[in-house]
């Protein structure tokens, strides 16, 4: 008997809802999460909340309009279990680091809450759209809010509240498997101001029907439905909205594994510092060892080279 085949892995997938003013986007990574994860030896807790954070990252950044536009998502506290989680999102490529205390994590139990994780923190995210000058809109910007609810995507959804004032839907489930396989998958659902650029927008309200009949139709959508790898992402948006008039489904877009971390690129930035200062920063054989904490790559430069 033949096992099924995964499909719509590492993909995104994007689509509105024009009659009730929605938009969404369907994210679903496996390879790429488990090459992400595989650089790093994060107990289970810690890979489920990089996963859920890289599959956040991949749901806003594919919705980016320039290629080159990046998304970066850094949740924080200054005395909880996890320091920082930063994750981003840059031309189709996802990367993500956790720090977080061992001995304090094990304190929490298998299952930790976000809380528990955090304690009192903030989730900022930022969004650089890496547009022309001329294109109009602000090309970065920023938002900090709170990090509060059950999950990461709860907090996303505070975020959108209050950041941008846009009523948000953001469901994200993980799965191992018996092999450690980690698969995870989410769903952003957005309900857009009516109304013209420059004009008095007609509602942002989160109770207006068109939002509340949306978001009760997204509330079915179960977790093993999401990371189900032989479900079809299009079959998903079906289930869900076949009723609706019309739906606009856009073409599947590749996530990648990305590090942009570079040999040339480390090289040049210590070659900055004063000739005394990096003799501080070498070892006794006389290198510089500089670690990647995305891909946990150490890159050894010798002080000789400088002398080129």
């Amino acid at each position: 008997m033949t096992s099924p085949v995964s499909i719509d892995l590492d993909q995104a997938i994007g689509f509105n809802i024009p009659s009730r003013h929605v938009r969404g986007r369907l994210v679903r990574l496996g390879p790429v999460l488990n090459e992400v994860l595989a650089a790093h030896a994060y107990p289970p807790p810690i890979e489920r909340l990089l996963a859920q954070a890289l599959v956040m990252a991949a749901l806003l950044g594919s919705t980016l309009k320039h290629v080159d536009g990046q998304l970066t998502l850094q949740a924080q506290t200054e005395n909880g279990v996890v320091d920082l989680l930063v994750a981003d999102y840059k031309g189709g490529a996802v990367r993500g680091y956790v720090q977080f205390d061992a001995e304090r994590l094990v304190e929490l139990g298998t299952d930790p809450t976000l809380f528990g994780l955090f304690g009192k923190g903030y989730l900022a995210i930022t969004f650089d759209q890496a547009a022309p000058a001329d294109d109009g809109g602000a090309a970065r910007y920023q938002g900090i809010v709170p990090l509060e609810g059950e999950s990461l995507g709860k907090a996303a959804e505070h975020y959108f509240s209050q950041s941008e004032q846009i009523p948000s839907f953001v469901q994200i489930g993980t799965r191992h498997d018996a092999d450690g396989r980690c698969l995870a998958a989410g769903v952003l659902l957005q309900h857009m101001p009516e109304g013209e650029v420059g004009r008095e927008r007609l509602h942002v309200r989160h109770d207006h029907p068109e939002w509340e009949h949306v978001q009760a139709l997204a509330a079915t959508l179960k977790d093993e439905e999401l990371t189900d790898d032989t479900l079809p992402l299009s079959d998903i948006i079906w289930r869900l909205f076949h009723e609706e008039d019309e739906v606009r489904v856009t073409d599947p877009a590749s996530i990648a594994k990305g590090c942009r971390c570079n040999f040339d690129h480390i090289r040049d930035v210590i070659s900055r510092f004063p000739a005394d200062e990096r003799a501080q920063m070498a070892d006794e054989t006389g290198q510089i060892k500089v670690d990647c904490a995305f891909c946990s790559r150490v890159f050894p430069i010798a002080l000789v080279s400088f002398d080129n």
